[in-house]
């Protein structure tokens, strides 16, 4: 009885493995049919990024840059006196 239970186990794995294999190929394609679609709706508005997008990276991994340049552009845009100390 214990090794019907390892075979039904087993088998259960196997299916959810292929499961999980499906919806990651699914996911990857729904990704690049929505940065093509995304490419397409900034073409027709005229739009152009100001920095070169690198494909290895995420849109979220170029968001997070991006914020992350905005912080520190305001940071920067700070006025400092003569007196005060500015530590990069």
């Amino acid at each position: 009885m214990c090794g019907n239970r390892v075979e039904e186990l087993e088998s259960r794995v196997k299916e959810l493995e292929a499961s999980v294999e499906g919806l990651t190929d699914e996911l990857v394609e729904c990704k690049v049919r929505l940065r093509e679609l995304e490419n397409a709706v900034d073409e027709d508005i005229g739009f152009t990024p100001d920095e070169p997008v690198d494909s290895s990276e995420s849109p979220d991994e170029v968001e997070a840059d991006r914020t992350k340049t905005e912080a520190t552009e305001e940071d920067d845009s700070t006025e400092s006196g003569p007196g005060d100390i500015i530590i990069a």
